[in-house]
């Protein structure tokens, strides 16, 4: 297990027993000819938690790589992309309990799993290790702002979030 001691002001795991896809920030994970899709520690850190979650495809419909498959209110809007082609299947209970996403991102939180017809570890493989995982966080605002101070780190941010607790409204 990978562990994250500062990112944001919070410590974060990125188990080592699954791969990840570095542009949606989901954690991949085979068994049998299916792959487990959630999303990670580091990104909920970043998203601020997932306060509601919908579907955007059919249970059971065939799917292409970068087809939107959730819809996730967080911090942000969020849309949620199938990183790899297959029969789509959800995850009901994080649907009626989002907050089991954050509570438990890598067991009970999954988001969608893709039933893969053939070539399952081909479609695996472009996934990354968590390795490659943790370094492709290193740009991220938990790596620049590792105490998570409010405001951010950057010289702006903090002018004008100083700026803003001086103000007398």
């Amino acid at each position: 297990m990978a562990v994250i001691d500062k990112f944001l002001g919070k410590t974060v795991e990125i188990p080592e027993d699954r791969r990840y896809d570095t542009k949606q920030n989901l954690w991949g994970k085979k068994v049998d000819q299916t792959i487990l899709f959630g999303l990670t520690q580091p990104a909920l850190v970043l998203l601020g938690g997932v306060k509601d979650l919908d579907w955007l495809l059919e249970e059971g419909q065939l799917v292409q790589p970068g087809e939107s498959a959730a819809f996730a209110i967080t911090g942000k809007i969020l849309y949620i992309d199938t990183p790899v082609a297959g029969t789509i299947h959800y995850n009901t209970i994080a649907r009626k309990n989002p907050a089991v996403v954050g509570n438990d991102p890598y067991g009970e939180g999954w988001l969608f799993m893709v039933l893969r017809d053939s070539d399952i570890d081909q479609a695996y493989q472009i996934l990354v290790t968590a390795a490659q995982y943790v370094e492709s966080l290193r740009t991220s605002e938990g790596f620049k702002n590792p105490e998570g101070i409010k405001g951010g780190v950057s010289g702006i941010c903090k002018a004008v979030y100083s700026g803003i607790g001086q103000q007398k409204i």
